[in-house]
């Protein structure tokens, strides 16, 4: 019988742009390795955004002002309704 199945070990995610580490389970594929802060080495395997820096997590969320940006845009270019 073949083994078809990713090996499904403890695995760290690494925030790039908070720099947080989070500890879980994974199937994922990495190369890089780190040290844990409870002292043991992981497979490592980096992240662009987690609920550690994503804004709607942090509360940090900027509130965009699609209508003002639109209204602008029309005055600029002339553009009538």
């Amino acid at each position: 019988m073949r083994d078809i199945h990713p090996e499904y070990r403890p695995v760290v995610f690494r925030d790039t742009a908070s720099g947080t580490m989070f500890l879980t389970r994974s199937t994922v594929q990495t190369k890089e390795t780190v040290k844990y802060e409870d002292g043991n080495v992981y497979p490592l395997f980096d992240v662009e955004i987690s609920s550690a820096s994503h804004p709607f997590y942090t509360g940090k969320q900027k509130l965009v002002d699609t209508a003002g940006r639109v209204e602008r845009f029309r005055r600029k270019y002339n553009i009538k309704e």
